[in-house]
């Protein structure tokens, strides 16, 4: 890193490549490319929540897509300009808040599988889970958020802003770690106690019909593919930022491709391509439920 009586403003032999804080030139075609499709995800997804009135869900993926198009654009700003900060902290603050959002998606999405299925088989109840996840997304959001702002914002030589920030920036991803996990647990819970309750307690028809579709059990695939992309992309930005800014893990473009960008890509396609709206149509504003119900009605189902 240059030190701070050398202002580089661009690649020249007394300011090297290594001197910027990744080391290394982004791809211009994969930074394009994630910008370009995330776009397209974010206007899907706008398209859809008017289609469908999944508004929570609409909302939040909506908000993932746009900070994840300004995160790529940010990084292919770094190809032209390496030294310029306004990119460096337009992607720092952007990709790493964005997961954020697309975890709130899957936190909506249990509260409606708990009311169409029975809450008595819950630990908590319906409204319960979005109050508490999302509270928890939005303490893990502000966490990252205030970590990027300090390290975007931070002279090149000011290291200890530099740490202060990725300390702040890792605790927030843990925390979203942790809550995550805490998802997953009770999701798990019900859905088994549910399941071994069937007998005593059997499923309604709307619920019965929704259980056996074909459509059901490809939006169940949906949310759990996100859900794993999302923790491993999770687990992998603590151990980037736990070495420090300018560590050689951070300095790994192939690395960040694969499990940011192309996990956040399989996300992100999963809750576009198996939108609840058509996947799950109890997610939609019940003004929508009559219309979407005799499609669901309509699709094949598996056998008992």
């Amino acid at each position: 890193m240059p030190s701070a009586r050398l202002i580089c403003t661009k690649v020249t032999p007394e300011c090297p490549l290594e001197y910027t804080i990744y080391g290394y030139e982004p791809n211009p075609y994969a930074n394009g490319f994630f910008a370009v499709f995330f776009l397209v995800c974010c206007i899907a997804h706008m398209w859809l929540g008017i289609r469908f009135s999944t508004k929570g869900y609409t909302i939040a993926l909506t908000l993932g897509c746009a900070a994840l198009v300004l995160g790529y654009l940010g990084r292919l700003g770094l190809y032209f300009q390496p030294f310029n900060h306004i990119p460096f902290q337009a992607q720092v603050c952007c990709l790493i808040i964005a997961p954020a959002f697309n975890s709130a998606a899957i936190y909506i999405m249990l509260k409606h599988m708990v009311e169409l299925f029975g809450a008595k088989w819950s630990i908590l109840e319906p409204k319960q889970y979005t109050v508490i996840f999302i509270t928890a997304d939005l303490i893990s959001l502000v966490l990252q958020a205030t970590g990027g702002g300090l390290a975007a914002t931070a002279a090149l030589d000011d290291e200890d802003q530099i740490n202060l920030g990725n300390n702040v920036m890792m605790a927030g991803i843990a925390f979203q770690v942790v809550t995550l996990s805490i998802f997953a647990i009770l999701a798990i819970l019900y859905l088994v106690r549910r399941v071994r309750a069937r007998a005593l307690d059997p499923f309604s028809v709307v619920a019965l019909e929704t259980w056996l579709s074909v459509k059901f059990r490809w939006f169940l695939f949906g949310v759990v593919t996100a859900f794993m992309t999302i923790f491993i992309r999770c687990v992998y930005r603590i151990a980037e930022m736990r070495g420090g800014w300018g560590n050689p893990l951070m300095k790994d473009q192939i690395t960040f491709v694969i499990l940011e960008g192309c996990m956040l890509l399989i996300a992100t396609s999963a809750q576009t391509v198996l939108h609840p709206g058509h996947f799950f149509p109890a997610m939609a504003h019940p003004r929508m439920h009559a219309r979407i119900w005799t499609e669901v009605t309509e699709m094949p189902i598996l056998s008992k």
